[in-house]
């Protein structure tokens, strides 16, 4: 279908005066509103020739077709809102939203049209949040101020992401790829935010040594006094790490050098094979011997008891059960499967205590002793063990006074506005109080000489990490600005909500692209990514363009208010793209690596070495 598009401008919108006929040209469309068609465009240009920057002279676009699709494109704007949405909000493949334009608005697009469509929504979508930044500053503000919570998350070192987020609203204000977490490189970051958005009542950061420096510099140079807080989960975690970490690891190295866990397996292997076809009437009878009351402890003779002496040895393997799911050191999973492979050796010899019928039976169950015997006669066991179950106790009293759950909140959503907290003031009071008492019960019972020379080093540890982060520790409860309700509020103790904000991120690109490491996903993503996940917050949505379905008009509007004046980018400060100086790194970027790893580099540098140039010496005096 072939559409006629002739508007005339009433004048110029430069200087207003008439203008005249500049060329008719014919090109292709696609909205999601039109499908695909064809359009014959007049063009009007000043009669004065009145000149527009980077232009021969001042064009005038038909609004009709300005509004829907980009300048110099094919493909409207509702189509890459679409596409960006599914691609970053909903996290669809590529092959499911070509399907998905196909089937429900005719449209067809190749997978690498979607591609760049998903990149330029958000190109858009930055400019479009920084060009409401002052909509967005003023909701900030009418809360009483807005706390600054600031991580940053890669994959094996690679694709690192640095996102700050306006902790009470869950909005993220800015997220950039830097090449490694350096001061240097975050704090350009932070000073570009409080530019935007003011400056913060709070900073939330971790304990790494980078985002301290950087804080502590951005908080100088602002020259007000804003509290500085440490993530508690971050300081938990640290500590755990340090006390629990030597002694877990020589417990694992322990229980692989007897080869616990792989023998384990070998049985549960051995023993379903065996069974063959007997496997389900091996677990039949397995289930009724479960159900029986039986004081004497034995086993059933044939095939049910050879699936119960599978079952044994399956019980202890699933130790990762007993743990919440937190991870290190909150979960120790190989002293769990120290304590159940010490049940099972126990339960083994009450079995064999009692004769049975079938010699498979009492061979099975010997064996499965044997794979357990080292966690009962290795000394090497009991010490790890004694010191393991010591640190742990410590580790979990200081969890318990610090009252954390340290699985990352799923939630990008949060109160439009401050909620009273004389409730949670109390309660950090009483957290407070509780984790200044294990400080204080730590340093007056802490054996200052004697035996318990490892005791008295754990304790060390714990006392340490007091002593270099306890004055950042507190200080979360916010008198609220201006006249802004509720007094004051509290501020999130933890990072979570970044967390949270960085788990979905990788499950979606785990989702999308079906891969568990994403070291190259992350590294490809797009910094403005984290950006999308605000869309999900209805708040920011009507700050910024009303709702979702006003997307695609906000994006024209800001390529007419673009027409209007210089063709001016992002200012560096706020681009999500690595800045120069950030190069200057031990790390190998990706647009290094390729020059790097050339093939002519490699040439040109055994080209060198086995040439005859004489090779110069220094003599030091």
């Amino acid at each position: 279908m072939l559409v006629v598009v002739n508007e005339p401008p009433l004048g110029c919108r430069i200087c207003g005066g008439p203008v005249a006929v500049q060329k008719t040209l014919v090109r292709h469309g696609t909205t999601l509103e039109h499908g695909t068609f064809r359009v014959r465009e007049t063009v009007y240009a000043c009669c004065v020739g009145c000149r527009s920057p980077g232009r021969a002279h001042a064009i005038h676009r038909a609004p009709a077709l300005a509004t829907r699709i980009p300048p110099r494109h094919t493909v409207g704007y509702d189509v890459m809102v679409y596409v960006g949405l599914e691609r970053y909000v909903h996290h669809r493949q590529r092959e499911e939203l070509r399907t998905a334009l196909q089937e429900n608005y005719g449209v067809v697009l190749s997978t690498g049209e979607i591609s760049q469509l998903g990149r330029k929504f958000l190109a858009y979508l930055e400019r479009l949040h920084h060009a409401r930044a002052d909509h967005l500053r003023k909701a900030l503000q009418a809360d009483g101020g807005w706390p600054l919570h600031v991580d940053a998350t890669g994959e094996n070192g690679r694709g690192t992401l640095f996102v700050a987020l306006a902790g009470w609203r869950r909005w993220v204000l800015g997220s950039w790829k830097i090449p490694t977490e350096r001061a240097d490189a975050i704090l350009p970051r932070l000073r570009s935010v409080t530019r935007e958005f003011g400056p913060p009542c709070a900073i939330v950061r971790d304990l790494g040594h980078a985002m301290a420096e950087a804080t502590e510099d951005l908080v100088h140079q602002l020259g007000r006094p804003i509290p500085i807080l440490a993530c508690h989960l971050h300081f938990l975690r640290d500590i755990g790490g340090d006390l629990l970490e030597d002694c877990h690891n020589r417990l694992r190295d322990l229980v692989r050098r007897h080869k616990v866990r792989s023998g384990l397996a070998a049985l549960a292997r051995d023993l379903g094979r065996r069974l063959g076809p007997e496997l389900a009437a091996g677990r039949a009878g397995l289930h009724r011997w479960q159900d029986q009351a039986d004081p004497r402890h034995q086993l059933p003779d044939g095939a049910s008891g050879l699936a119960c002496v599978r079952g044994l040895a399956q019980w202890a393997l699933d130790f990762g059960t007993d743990g919440q799911d937190y991870g290190f050191p909150f979960d120790r999973p190989y002293l769990d499967l120290y304590d159940r492979g010490r049940q099972v050796r126990r339960a083994t010899d009450a079995f064999l205590l009692r004769p049975l019928a079938s010699g498979d039976v009492p061979q099975a169950l010997r064996r499965l002793g044997r794979v357990l015997d080292p966690l009962v006669r290795d000394p090497g066991f009991a010490k790890i063990i004694k010191s393991l179950r010591m640190r742990a106790a410590l580790f979990d009293r200081l969890r318990d006074a610090l009252r954390l759950t340290p699985k990352p909140d799923g939630s990008n959503r949060a109160p439009a506005a401050p909620v009273p907290t004389t409730e949670g003031a109390a309660e950090l009071g009483d957290i407070r109080k509780a984790v200044v008492g294990f400080r204080t019960w730590l340093r007056t019972t802490r054996p200052e000489r004697g035996p318990a020379e490892d005791r008295r080093g754990a304790m060390d540890i714990i006392l340490r990490h007091f002593n270099d982060h306890e004055k950042y520790l507190w200080g979360h409860v916010i008198r609220l600005a201006g006249k802004a309700p509720g007094g004051i509020r509290l501020v999130d103790r933890t990072n979570n909500i970044e967390e949270g904000l960085f788990h979905r991120i990788k499950h979606a690109e785990r989702r999308r692209s079906g891969r568990k490491t994403l070291t190259q996903d992350l590294e490809q993503l797009p910094a403005a990514a984290a950006l999308a996940t605000n869309l999900n917050c209805h708040d920011y949505v009507e700050l910024v363009c009303g709702s979702l379905n006003q997307l695609p008009a906000a994006f024209a509007a800001l390529d007419r208010d673009k027409r209007g004046r210089a063709q001016a980018s992002v200012a560096p400060a706020l681009s999500s793209e690595i800045q120069p100086d950030d190069l200057v790194s031990a790390s190998l970027p990706a647009s290094d690596r390729d020059l790097v790893r050339a093939t002519a580099m490699g040439a040109r540098i055994f080209a060198a070495a086995k040439s005859r140039a004489p090779v110069m010496t220094v003599t030091l005096g």
